[in-house]
């Protein structure tokens, strides 16, 4: 355990990847006016840092359980990120061309986030 690297949060590309977005979707809506950031604005961004935050919050737990449980959460929040997007585009609050941008960046993070699950899940089986 000496020669361990402490892996910190910020060492986890999945979570370099969510507070991109989250920072990303934050100064798209911060450029919006007071009705537009009041109904879109505040649900996409509270949508978007929440992907960050549970991947967060789940490292900071003591299982592999706990932390698949919030990265659940977490892929949660970045499908309703992509819904909020998806109306911002339909109602002509974002280019076609930002909606596209956040959107590959959600599906890299989607992946990315999967894989992570699924390495998660084997450390399950041997944690018992």
């Amino acid at each position: 355990m000496e020669n361990e690297k402490l892996i910190l949060i910020d060492d986890l590309e999945i979570y370099q990847i969510a507070m991109d977005i989250g920072d990303k979707v934050w100064n798209v809506a911060d450029t919006w006016d007071y009705w537009k950031k009041d109904t879109i604005g505040k649900q996409l961004v509270r949508a978007a840092d929440s992907i960050a935050a549970n991947i967060s919050e789940g490292y900071g737990r003591y299982t592999y359980k706990d932390r698949r449980n919030f990265c659940y959460i977490s892929r949660g929040s970045m499908f309703e990120t992509r819904t909020w997007l998806t109306k911002a585009k339909q109602r002509e609050i974002i280019t076609e061309e930002v909606f596209n941008t956040f959107i590959e960046k959600l599906k890299t993070l989607h992946q990315k986030l999967n894989a992570y699950i699924y390495a998660l899940n084997k450390n399950i089986k041997t944690e018992k």
